[in-house]
């Protein structure tokens, strides 16, 4: 042994390991550079192979090279440098750089900021180490041989450090659990190995499988890289990639543990698999916090942990950040117009990121699962696309509403249109009032964690006071019984009972009542039906925000803002339900309401006819157009009418034809209102010179002039006179056909 010399005064002496047993300082200054590894370059299979996320995403495979450019550092930031103590070593100090290996000087305990195990290196006499991959959260990670199996890769994930050996098998007897997890997002651990380390003494070694890729946070850093132009993130490849890290969460979750340091890099995209890997912070459910693994950023705050503990929720506010870190370094997707920076699939996407991380504990989503089905819903949304690429959504949180909220735009006009004394009515465009919007949005699906749940599913009601007495009968104290009472009472218009049911709801939620959503929903039925539409929009944009993947929010605030006149949001929030779900007709009647106001005829057309043959309102949607085609609209100015085009009459004649009315008869009623509305029609049109290119046949007649059409419309008005149950009817039609009829001589 010799006498420091690297410190003036300092009495130490160097040890075995060429520090000064006193200050802790190597003899001569480490060198600045210390060991790099180089990170995989990702390029596409040549194959142009694909495998699909969820049956949405279709993401490539890659295979993974070695790249040349882009190296890692193996060393620790000085700032994150501490002794196992807790004192700062390792720091900068008078221009030369920290030491990456010693002693504390405080407390004297050795210290080393470098991969601990050398090549060769052979652990628990089966893994030799080839070389080290990367620095975790709590060690460093090797790829070594298995000697035992036909030395196959694996990964060495340093974990555990103890002072004596006991302490040891103890650590690694309580981690065994890990290698009984098997789910095929998550790296599998397949052993649980020791090692005498000559500085930090003996260490733990999770055994897992070596994945071939890169971490996601390699993965947004190549996406960035130009050098790299086979890697994309868009949008809707980082929700597939949240979409199998969930399904990872929720079978950790379910098993009683939590993963606690979830971070892009701790996942893991290989050629064909979304991979969870650094098992290390992998704890049990206990409720508790010391020693929890986490990381800046990605963590909740030191008061929750302090109150709650780590939770699920608590993963999934780390996942919530992961997303957004990812979100931050998107790039263009092709095709996916939904992920523009101005869609509303991409406010849904922010909606769904703040719940995840919203601060207050109760108003994150409470499951993996839960978070899930709305991660899939703003997937959906932000890859809908044309008509013929539309998919009928999946069961949600509300069930399917069977009533079309168009105001009578897809039935054909009453005889009462006849009736009423007057002439030249314009079409309306079918906006629903608000008390039918109440009554007629999705109903949300009962809970089914409801104590009343199975009482719920074996009542059938034919009205509202029927169902109100079997709810009666219910036993059980239940919040989906009061919410049932609830919308039952406004079908009665009692609305005073109905705010009552509402209020026992949230007294039998408690605490949870803020942040339950089925409250929000039902305070804007209430709100709506009291015509308060500015309040509803508030209420139903809160529950947009809980569960932003669903559709039944974003219809009623589509209602909403036309009602308030924003054509602009009404159209977005419509398109966006209308592009995802071809069986949400109420959306296609509302754009089509939406181009009417615009007095853009072809354009409502267009949006009807998207309505699918399978729609159980698709009959409605083939009225409606025949209607649209052949009706006086509200022009742009005061009093002013806008006449449809022979065009447009020669169309709706023609799909007139098709329309399967009356049972299939060739005359019926139905057949008979609809011909007359047309024919009055054209008779203004030939009034106002504008008749020419009229097709001649069975409703225009041959020739085709003024007086041929009013012959018809005559005909047209007696026989809807036969229709008429009042004489008072009967009379006025009669009346309308001797006024229309051509006068002669005699």
């Amino acid at each position: 042994m010799t006498a420091c010399t690297r410190t003036a005064g300092c009495t130490g002496t160097v040890i075995a390991t060429g520090h000064c047993d006193r200050c802790g300082l190597a003899q001569a200054p480490p060198t600045a550079r210390v060991g790099r590894t180089a990170r995989p370059v990702a390029t596409r299979s040549s194959q142009q192979d694909s495998w699909l996320v969820a049956s949405l995403v279709s993401l490539p495979v890659l295979t993974f090279s070695a790249g040349q450019a882009t190296t890692q550092p193996l060393d620790v930031p000085e700032q994150e440098r501490f002794c196992a103590k807790g004192h700062p070593v390792g720091r900068s100090r008078a221009g030369r750089p920290g030491l990456v290996k010693g002693f504390c000087p405080r407390c004297r305990t050795p210290f080393r900021f470098l991969p601990g195990l050398d090549p060769g290196t052979v652990v628990a006499d089966r893994y030799e180490v080839v070389r080290c991959l990367a620095r975790g959260g709590q060690g460093w990670i090797y790829l070594a041989k298995d000697a035992h199996q036909d030395h196959i890769e694996v990964a060495l994930k340093g974990v555990l450090h103890a002072n004596d050996e006991k302490a040891l098998a103890a650590a690694v007897q309580e981690r065994r659990f890990l290698n009984s997890l098997d789910h095929p997002n998550i790296v599998r651990s397949i052993d649980f190995a020791t090692h005498d380390d000559p500085v930090t003494g003996p260490t733990g070694y999770i055994v897992m499988d070596y994945l071939d890729g890169m971490s996601l946070r390699s993965l947004l850093n190549a996406a960035k890289d130009p050098r790299q132009s086979d890697v994309a993130l868009p949008l809707d490849h980082i929700l597939a990639y949240g979409h199998e890290i969930l399904a990872a969460l929720d079978y950790l979750h379910r098993r009683g543990l939590l993963y606690t340091d979830m971070k892009p890099d701790n996942v893991m995209r290989t050629a064909d698999r979304i991979k969870v890997i650094d098992l290390g912070g992998v704890r049990r459910a206990d409720g508790g916090h010391a020693g929890l693994v986490g990381s800046t950023g990605f963590m909740v705050t030191r008061e929750e942990l302090q109150e709650r503990g780590a939770t699920p929720r608590s993963d999934l506010f780390a996942f919530g950040r992961t997303l957004a870190e990812l979100f931050r370094h998107r790039t263009p997707g092709p095709d996916t117009p939904g992920a523009a920076d101005d869609a509303l699939g991409v406010e849904s996407f922010r909606r769904l990121v703040a719940r995840a991380t919203h601060p207050d504990w109760n108003r994150r989503f409470a499951t993996a699962h839960e978070m899930s089905e709305q991660l899939l819903g703003v997937l959906r949304e932000i890859l809908a696309g044309a008509p013929d690429q539309r998919q009928a959504e999946p069961v949600s949180l509300f069930q399917p509403a069977a009533r079309l909220l168009d105001a009578g735009l897809g039935v054909v006009l009453p005889l009462d249109t006849w009736t009423v004394e007057q002439d030249g009515v314009v079409l309306d465009h079918g906006c629903p009032t608000a008390r039918v919007v109440a009554l007629g949005l999705p109903v949300p699906r009962p809970d089914p964690d409801d104590p009343a749940a199975d009482e719920l599913r074996a009542i059938e009601a034919p009205d509202a006071q029927s169902l109100l007495n079997k709810l009666a009968t219910v036993p059980q104290q239940s919040v989906e019984v009061e919410l049932g009472r609830c919308r039952a009472h406004l079908a009665l218009d009692d609305v005073h009972s109905a705010a009552a049911a509402l209020a026992a709801a949230g007294t039998l939620l408690g605490t949870r009542a803020e942040a339950d959503w089925r409250l929000a929903w039902h305070r804007a039925l209430l709100m709506l039906v009291g015509d308060r539409i500015g309040d509803a929009a508030k209420e139903f944009d809160t529950v947009y925000a809980d569960i932003p993947g669903e559709i039944a929010p974003k219809l009623a605030l589509a209602y909403c803002a036309e009602r308030l006149g924003d054509d602009a949001s009404a159209a977005r929030y419509y398109a966006a339900v209308w592009r995802r779900d071809p069986f949400q007709a109420s959306a296609a009647f509302g754009l089509a309401r939406l181009r009417l106001a615009a007095i853009d005829r072809a354009g409502a057309v267009a949006i009807l006819d998207e309505v699918p043959a399978l729609s159980r309102h698709h009959d409605a949607a083939r009225i409606a157009a025949v209607r649209v085609l052949s009706s006086r609209l509200a022009g742009g100015r005061p009093a002013a009418v806008d006449l449809p085009t022979t065009r447009d009459l020669n169309e709706a004649v023609d799909r007139l034809a098709t329309l399967h009315l009356d049972g299939g008869e060739r005359h019926g009623e139905a057949r008979e209102r609809l011909t007359a509305a047309i024919r009055e029609v054209t008779l203004d049109v030939l009034r106002s010179g504008a008749g020419t290119g009229l097709v001649p046949g069975p409703v225009f007649g041959a020739p085709l002039t003024e007086r041929g059409v009013r012959t018809l419309l005559d005909r047209s008005y007696r026989a809807l006179a036969q229709q008429a149950h009042r004489a008072e009817d009967h009379h006025v039609l009669v009346d309308r056909a001797n006024a229309v009829r051509p006068r002669t001589r005699w």
